[in-house]
């Protein structure tokens, strides 16, 4: 990636990628829908020592190919700069645990899973999930390719994790050893691959001739309807209704026999892959098909009002947080999540507006968010510093952050909740 220019503020302006090519049939004729600009790596949380050099900003543009219906971003960043230290750990949210448990129980009682089946879980995690199914006894073995959240996997779990991105070189050697899976779970990881179709691909040969691969990934209808701009980031490659998964599933010799619509992370696909002909196709294909087709998202026409959305929804977010601390409000944010981080930096919402982040996560604490620089306190520092407005960056998790943060409701404090429209509650 070439370098455009060292930028006032000490960040680095990246070269745009030539014209991109669709990451799922190859075609070059990609429309695009929203341009959010050059912003910094989602994730890349600074460190005291890392406020002192300069941070690489990557173009952020969201594209739709008519072709094969499959949404994605231009730029790839390599998976190694992405995903080799993180700093996201699924068991710091109480939703997400719950709703592990739950699809763990209900998969269990239909596969009737026992203990000479194998759950392989792509990007494991901290073993949120893969715990869930030890604890009944049915052996787990998670990939995580973050060292650091691995870690936390085997020493605080117990999970059997191995250090490395999953692929095809990966999944024949798993097979090879005779650990080919019964269940394979694969939870917002799919959009984290730059290649889809490979990436299928590889989960099959990972795969029993009788098992089943379990996708979840934020729905593209959802964050189209619900303007949920911010899950677009450089770790989310590409953006999945089920008319892109199926096309990509057939193509790589496997069927979706399942699919469900599930609430998590502002609205999710839960599908059911397997081997082509290993299972009947249920009803609920056919009727999430249809509808895509019917809701005309397989046009780009669909997604044509998107980006006058966005930046409708900039000018009235932007313009409430100015008014309050004109008028003498403190203002801080909750989340320093991915989301939160694509909100700011394509929002221009810095250090004039916010005084300073809160999140749960002791990964995040003590760290600065990318490009705006807020430090990052325990969710302690709301009363402690007498905010009084905050900015619910993770809004996805609204019920449960706001139930957690009764004191500082009871003490006046508000939520400021961005999407699908600003409110104040």
């Amino acid at each position: 990636m070439e370098v455009v220019e060292q930028l006032s503020s000490g960040q680095i302006r990246l070269k745009p990628a030539s014209h991109p090519v669709c990451r799922g049939c190859g075609r070059g004729d990609l429309h695009q829908i929203l341009d959010l600009s050059s912003v910094p790596l989602a994730n890349a949380l600074l460190t005291a020592e890392g406020l002192t050099k300069p941070e690489e900003r990557y173009p952020l543009v969201f594209y739709f190919c008519p072709a094969c219906a499959l949404a994605q971003i231009g730029e790839t960043v390599p998976p190694q700069k992405l995903f080799s230290d993180y700093v996201y750990a699924s068991s710091f949210s109480e939703k997400m645990l719950s709703h592990a448990r739950m699809l763990v129980e209900t998969t269990i009682a239909t596969r009737r899973l026992a203990g000479h089946h194998l759950v392989i879980e792509i990007a494991s995690n901290d073993g949120y999930l893969l715990q869930f199914y030890r604890d009944r006894g049915i052996p787990v073995l998670g990939v995580e390719p973050a060292a650091n959240i691995a870690a936390i996997a085997e020493s605080e779990r117990g999970i059997p994790t191995l250090v490395d991105f999953f692929d095809r070189n990966l999944a024949e050697r798993l097979a090879s050893e005779g650990r080919s899976a019964d269940i394979i779970h694969a939870h917002n990881v799919f959009a984290h691959v730059p290649e889809p179709g490979q990436f299928l691909a590889a989960l099959k040969k990972a795969l029993k001739p009788d098992g089943v691969i379990i996708i979840e990934v934020p729905y593209l209808g959802d964050l189209i309807d619900n303007l949920e701009f911010d899950t677009i980031y450089h770790e989310h490659f590409s953006y999945f209704s089920l008319t892109a998964v199926e096309r990509l599933a057939r193509i790589a010799g496997m069927s979706v026999s399942d699919v469900e619509r599930v609430p998590i992370h502002g609205g999710s696909l839960r599908m059911f892959l397997t081997h082509d002909g290993a299972a009947p196709i249920a009803a609920s294909v056919g009727a999430l098909l249809g509808q895509e087709a019917a809701r005309g998202m397989c046009d780009s026409q669909y997604y044509a009002t998107f980006a006058s959305r966005v930046w409708s929804l900039k000018a009235e977010l932007v313009d409430l947080l100015r008014q309050l601390k004109s008028s003498g409000k403190r203002l801080a944010a909750y989340g320093a999540s991915a989301k939160g981080s694509t909100l700011m930096n394509a929002f221009g919402i810095g250090a004039d507006l916010l005084d300073f982040v809160v999140d749960r996560s002791t990964l995040k604490q003590g760290r600065f968010t990318p490009g705006n620089r807020l430090s990052i306190l325990p969710p302690e520092a709301l009363l402690e510093r007498a905010a009084e407005y905050v900015l619910l960056l993770t809004w996805n998790f609204a019920d449960e952050i706001l139930a957690q943060q009764q004191a500082f409701r009871n003490a006046g404090g508000r939520f400021i909740v961005p999407l699908p429209s600003v409110k104040v509650v």
